[in-house]
């Protein structure tokens, strides 16, 4: 499986308070871009696969809502996060 549990941790660590924060909004976002990334690279090889692309097409959506709570409730939050991912905004 691409997402081990030490990896999750790794994220949480990285992006929220702790290893074991999966809860902020920061982790959130920054594990959906995981995904997003490894379902993109998938998408690359298997063009015709619908499942994956469904998938992707939901994450994505999911992201952005909570990118955009994020927005709403406190902006530098919203900033630090979108500069640590790259995300264009």
């Amino acid at each position: 499986m691409y997402l081990t549990k030490e990896k999750r941790q790794e994220i949480y660590a990285q992006y929220g308070k702790s290893a074991t924060d999966s809860g902020s909004a920061e982790s959130q976002i920054a594990l959906f871009t995981y995904r997003i990334q490894h379902l993109t690279e998938l998408m690359k090889a298997h063009k015709k696969d619908q499942v994956s692309e469904r998938a992707l097409v939901t994450l994505v959506g999911k992201r952005r809502r909570m990118l955009d709570y994020l927005k709403e409730t406190d902006i530098e939050r919203y900033r630090a996060i979108i500069k640590k991912l790259n995300l264009r905004k």
